[in-house]
């Protein structure tokens, strides 16, 4: 297999993983290609790798940015922003489980708080107490599995994940 089919196969599977994570498919593969890429990649080169707009592909590169994934890297004498991503796969995984956590585990959490004290004691309160109990539970759970996630290093993460499998 070529080097350009090999790219873009691996660029079309890392955006079909982001978008079953529910992240947008460019911005996946705008990721994809950041993170095989040897060099900072100008905008212009992200859309002409990519056949993507220049709207979708600043959209998505400033998402990026947001997710801590992606930094702008200026060459000196030039007026062009240029754009790389981390090569760290630990570091990575991290900064994705970091995000989620913060855009999808914390808002759940604080909706467990604020709902929790209903007033009355019927079936239905009583069943609504009695699942957010358990959904509580579980958010704790994989919230603290995430957050030592996030604050271990690979080799830690890694024994703990193989002594789980098995």
């Amino acid at each position: 297999m070529e080097i350009n089919e090999a790219k873009a196969e691996f660029i079309q599977a890392w955006g079909t993983l982001g978008s079953n994570w529910g992240i947008n498919r460019t911005m996946s593969q705008i990721h994809a290609l950041l993170i095989i890429s040897p060099d900072p990649m100008s905008a212009e080169e992200i859309m002409h790798e990519l056949k993507a707009s220049r709207g979708n592909v600043n959209m998505n590169l400033r998402a990026l940015m947001e997710w801590g994934l992606v930094k702008k890297h200026l060459k000196q004498g030039e007026r062009k922003e240029y754009f790389e991503a981390g090569k760290d796969v630990m570091n990575i995984a991290r900064q994705i489980a970091k995000e989620r956590k913060r855009r999808e585990i914390d808002p759940i959490m604080d909706v467990i708080r604020n709902v929790q004290d209903i007033e009355g004691d019927g079936p239905e309160e009583k069943e609504f107490r009695n699942m957010l109990g358990e959904i509580g539970d579980i958010t704790e759970k994989i919230d603290k599995v995430i957050e030592k996630f996030i604050k271990s290093d690979s080799n830690w993460f890694l024994k703990t994940l193989m002594k789980l499998i098995r």
